[in-house]
């Protein structure tokens, strides 16, 4: 199912290759949120390329009475415990001006749907430390943070060093 109307004012759709400009506009407004901004390298071309040909991540944007609102963007990841695949949430965002309407919950909630009918075995993302209000919001949810275990990350440069060390 491509699109689903949640509710009168509601709609919630899979992105499509042409949505490009529009997924880079939310990373930005995440980013930003996270004050993060200058961080973004992503392009409208690399996304088009890796998302929507490639298909190496999904979006589902939120629509709001017409209007972009929100977007998640989700891909696999796979637990050998579990012997299944999960999901891992890489962004969840809202406009600031679009909060406060459940909408996030209905992304949420709509990306659980996704990982249960897909029969993966967990549902699963980061959140920055000092997002309070994310923080409450995931745990009202009925998600728990995992302190026993460290996010580690190698990027550009350091992938380079790691395959000539």
């Amino acid at each position: 199912m491509n699109r689903l109307q949640i509710d009168e004012h509601t709609l919630l759709r899979y992105g499509e290759e042409q949505d490009a400009p529009l997924l880079l506009e939310f990373i930005r407004g995440l980013a930003d949120y996270e004050h993060l901004l200058d961080s973004v390298t992503a392009t409208e071309a690399g996304l088009r390329q890796s998302v929507f040909r490639e298909k190496r991540a999904e979006v589902i944007f939120c629509e709001y009475d017409g209007s972009p609102a929100g977007f998640a963007l989700f891909f696999y990841n796979y637990s050998t415990f579990l012997g299944k695949p999960g999901i891992y949430i890489e962004d969840l965002f809202v406009k600031p001006e679009m909060r406060g309407k459940g909408l996030g919950k209905k992304l949420l909630k709509y990306v659980a749907a996704i990982a249960a009918e897909r029969d993966c075995g967990r549902l699963e993302w980061a959140c920055l430390n000092w997002n309070e209000p994310s923080i409450a919001f995931y745990k009202s949810q009925g998600a728990r943070p995992l302190s026993e275990w460290t996010t580690y990350r190698i990027t550009g440069e350091g992938i380079q060093k790691l395959i000539i060390s």
